[in-house]
């Protein structure tokens, strides 16, 4: 079992950390969403970083309650996380998930709550070009295709980070049709994770994942894990779970990491 240092445990010691990981609900509760944290603590521990999370302290970022269209909630859920982030006194913080991300670097402001955030696909980047994450380069993997979730790609302008990451480990992208700007939501995305489907043919997530299979890769690669959880979906409904592998960026990184 990993020991990850909690926030509260450090002050209590007169510590603090280099930087403050934001798990999110989906990282803390969701099993899939689990793995990547443990992977992405594994690499920043392995990497040497001082890190810390705030665990029972960390509420909800809000961000499905305004999409969902409740402010009361969104604020209410948002000031508390505020409170506590600015009790500690963190300024930098990384998450592996883009609503996260969203909404506590672009929307947090307006309620006084400024800090650095970055998506870990930047800080795997970062720390592969310090030389804090060092790759085997020897171990063979397969091409893969990489899936741009919307909160990170269109919705901050991020599409090279996690590819730079991906050429890093000296892995062959085949791009999807629709890709970076044009790239296809999984469907989750605007509190439509929650909410029963609209009517239609097919479902959005196994529409992404036929186009998965058309770049006759075995592995694709995500960054979000409402992504991981559509995506997984859209596997089992092709009846692709025995061909076709689905990674976290932080989880592929780990496969490679010498260090």
């Amino acid at each position: 079992m990993m020991n990850i240092p909690k926030m509260a445990d450090l002050a209590a010691a007169g510590k603090k950390p280099e930087v403050l990981f934001w798990v999110g609900c989906a990282g803390s509760f969701d099993s899939r969403a689990q793995k990547v944290t443990k992977a992405f603590c594994e690499i920043l521990e392995r990497a040497g970083i001082d890190y810390a999370i705030l665990g029972n302290e960390e509420k909800c970022t809000g961000d499905p309650a305004r999409r969902a269209g409740n402010e009361f909630l969104f604020q209410m859920t948002a000031i508390q996380n505020i409170q506590t982030l600015d009790m500690y006194e963190v300024k930098d913080i990384v998450t592996a998930c883009p609503h996260c991300f969203n909404i506590i670097k672009n929307e947090y402001p307006e309620l006084g709550g400024h800090y650095n955030v970055i998506h870990h696909t930047l800080y795997l980047e970062q720390l592969i070009k310090s030389g804090k994450i060092k790759i085997n380069e020897d171990v063979n993997t397969d091409t893969i295709t990489y899936h741009d979730s919307c909160y990170l790609g269109r919705g901050n302008d991020i599409y090279d980070a996690p590819r730079e990451v991906i050429n890093a480990l000296k892995v062959e992208i085949k791009e999807m049709k629709r890709s970076k700007v044009n790239g296809l939501c999984c469907g989750a995305g605007g509190a439509q994770m929650f909410k029963e489907d609209e009517p239609g043919n097919k479902r959005i997530n196994t529409e992404r994942v036929q186009e998965i299979i058309g770049t006759g890769t075995h592995t694709v690669v995500a960054n979000c894990p409402f992504c991981l959880t559509m995506l997984e979906d859209g596997i089992i409904a092709n009846e692709k779970q025995n061909e076709l592998k689905l990674y976290d960026l932080s989880e592929l990184v780990l496969t490679k990491m010498i260090n």
